[in-house]
């Protein structure tokens, strides 16, 4: 999901949307692939260079037994294990919310405070992460280590403890669990910081400069982003609140450890371009201590402030008005930080021309910060009202009633149990990627290319037979039904490079702020068909039909799909070369700071459910229906302020003649 701007030079359509949604967009900092007119991972990879580590071609990408469907194998590696962690992240992030609320009785504004904060420090991480991983870690190394943390933050979120209990109004949480829940979510914000910048810098690396295939290579990755986030919602969101809050939060634990496995196992097709830069001065001693070790630890004890933070954010300890939280405050010292460097680096760093660029690109992030505060409701506010206003079930006719499930005192039985209840999708989790261990080693021995091809193509077809099985059968949940999203997107990423390509031969093809402008035109657009949703519920009392989400959806997401592919491209064109990396954490920050938006939006649709669960329907309806309009009316507005800076823009984005 993600991001801002415009590229002089023209970008493959396909390059574009691979960097779209990181957002992890759907979130993250990427690398962009390198456009013909040399920008993109050259201009990264020239700004990363140092004197410990000189830039130097990349070496080309292995041909032969190497390759697999026309792709390094080493592509293929990264794909699944962003695939998984995707799915672990989206996972837990479909749950937490719902978690929080229906499981430790958390008020609504609660809820959304600690949303707010752990989204934000998952995207103002990164930058620390990239940075640590450019200079001394190595892309391997650090997204190693930030497995290791997310596996064992999943791991913790598994522990649920026991349920909260209300009586007479005072509702008594097992604050032991809480506990684990804070530095459990802790553990995330740093693995996430780890992992999510490099992963996808090593695609770039597997293609030498100008290969043809790159911009296929970049969509591959694109998919497995959404592919992850598909299978956490229908897998995770499924199991969260139909087997129980552990069997979700320990599914996303396990794909994360299945996909540090296949990170791990694919070293070899990775050929040394996720080294660190200098093992020399990574080794080396600082206070006694090798460098490597120092940077393990430093991160491990920074788990502990950040865990200190989520619960300060979730008991509205140390705010300001009870909105300014310690979290919001560390984010806004980072701003200042960042923005105090960037109005000195374009006063005194840049020519005139690189000055308008860089001013350019400012807007584009603003753009993505607006938009993103309009999308990331789809985990707050819609989960919420999906939850308590509207039916689950796409075609109720279809719909197989979930039996009870009945836990007994047998490991096997319950592992039966558990197999026999979870979503069909599951098997796709473990199937793709071992059908691509077995095809990418049969592939080595045998000299007849098409049966391991086959055998890999066949599972994924399997894979679409098993979720759409899925959406169609099971019965759907709040957390379930996020799945909408990424579904959307698959759908229409080929329809959109289509129709850009096609313009784009007419010489019609809008430019990149006008795009930006549509975008943000159709996420306000989203919000009517759950704005008059709601009305319907209070007019009816009655809970209203689950199709106003898929419009909602299907909206919002064409919106994403104008605004994304303009960012993280247009971070690789208009930066001064050698602040690339500081300008994609500034790209960063936005993301960071549109969670904290949208959580603190989400707030003003919340409500306190009594101890017997019951909702005021009718308060409930006017809450949310009033929130959906200001959300409508603020993408309208800040599309209509996009629009009439586009000519400026278009301006300053050109280079010199």
């Amino acid at each position: 999901m993600a991001s801002t701007t415009a590229r002089k030079v023209s970008c493959g359509v396909p390059e574009l949307i691979a960097c779209s949604r990181i957002a992890e967009s759907r979130h993250a900092s990427v690398r962009c692939p390198a456009s013909p007119a040399g920008t993109g991972a050259v201009a990264i990879l020239a700004a990363e260079s140092t004197p410990e580590r000189p830039l130097t071609p990349l070496a080309p990408a292995a041909a032969g037994r190497d390759d697999f469907l026309g792709h390094p194998k080493g592509v293929y590696v990264c794909f699944f294990t962003e695939m998984w962690e995707r799915f672990s992240f989206y996972g837990m992030k479909a749950l937490l919310l719902l978690y929080l609320t229906k499981y430790h009785l958390f008020a609504d504004g609660a809820g959304y405070d600690l949303i707010g904060a752990y989204g934000g420090l998952v995207y103002c991480v990164p930058v620390i992460g990239g940075v640590l991983a450019d200079r001394w870690l190595g892309m391997r190394k650090a997204v190693v280590f930030g497995g290791l943390l997310l596996v064992a933050g999943h791991a913790g979120m598994a522990l649920e403890g026991a349920a909260a209990t209300m009586d007479a109004g005072v509702v008594t949480r097992d604050e032991g669990a809480l506990r684990t829940m804070y530095v459990s979510l802790a553990l995330i914000v740093m693995g996430v910081g780890f992992l999510k910048p490099n992963i996808t810098g090593i695609v770039g690396r597997l293609y030498p400069a100008g290969d043809p295939r790159r911009d296929g290579g970049f969509s591959l990755f694109y998919a497995g982003i959404n592919l992850g986030a598909l299978l956490a919602s229908l897998v995770c969101g499924y199991l969260g609140e139909t087997l129980g809050w552990k069997y979700g939060f320990g599914a996303a634990g396990i794909g994360m450890l299945l996909g540090l496995a296949m990170f791990l196992w694919g070293q070899r097709y990775l050929h040394g371009h996720a080294e660190p830069p200098s093992p020399a001065a990574l080794r080396a001693p600082v206070w006694g201590v090798p460098r490597e070790w120092l940077i393990y630890a430093g991160a491990a004890l920074g788990v502990l402030p950040v865990a200190w933070l989520m619960w300060a954010a979730a008991n509205g300890a140390f705010a300001l008005g009870g909105e300014f939280s310690l979290a919001l405050a560390l984010m806004l010292l980072v701003l200042a930080v960042v923005m105090a460097w960037f109005l000195w680096f374009i006063a005194t760093q840049c020519t005139p021309v690189q000055r308008r660029q860089m001013l350019a690109l400012m807007a584009l992030i603003l753009m993505c910060l607006a938009f993103f505060t309009l999308y990331e409701q789809t985990y707050g506010s819609w989960v919420m009202f999906t939850d308590r206003l509207l039916t689950k079930d796409l075609f109720p006719s279809l719909v197989q009633p979930a039996s009870v499930v009945v836990w007994s005192d047998s490991l096997a039985a319950n592992i039966a149990l558990f197999f026999g209840s979870a979503p069909w999708s599951t098997w796709a989790l473990v199937a793709m990627p071992l059908s691509f261990v077995i095809a990418s080693r049969w592939s080595e021995r045998s000299v007849h290319p098409a049966p391991p091809r086959v055998l890999f193509l066949g599972t994924a077809v399997l894979m679409v037979l098993l979720v759409l099985r899925d959406s169609l059968v099971l019965p759907q949940t709040a957390g379930s039904l996020t799945y909408l999203g990424a579904m959307f997107l698959v759908v229409l990423a080929p329809l959109f490079a289509w129709l850009w390509a096609t313009l784009g031969r007419r010489g019609r093809d809008p430019s990149k702020p006008v795009k930006g402008a549509v975008g943000l035109l159709f996420g306000g657009l989203s919000f009517i068909p759950l704005a008059l949703a709601a009305q319907q519920v209070g007019a009816t009392g009655m809970v209203a039909s689950v199709w106003w989400l898929v419009l909602a959806y299907l909206l919002l997401e064409i919106g994403e799909m104008c605004l994304a592919p303009v960012s993280l491209a247009a971070v690789t064109e208009l930066s001064v070369p050698r602040v690339v990396s500081s300008m994609m954490g500034m790209w960063l920050l936005a993301t960071a700071f549109s969670e904290t938006l949208a959580a603190q939006f989400g707030k003003l649709a919340a409500m306190d459910v009594p101890a017997n669960g019951a909702v005021d329907i009718a308060h409930a309806a006017t809450s949310f229906a009033d929130l959906f309009w200001l959300m409508m009316w603020i993408g309208l507005g800040c599309a209509a302020i996009a629009i009439l800076a586009s000519p400026w823009l278009r301006r300053a984005m050109r280079a010199a003649d």
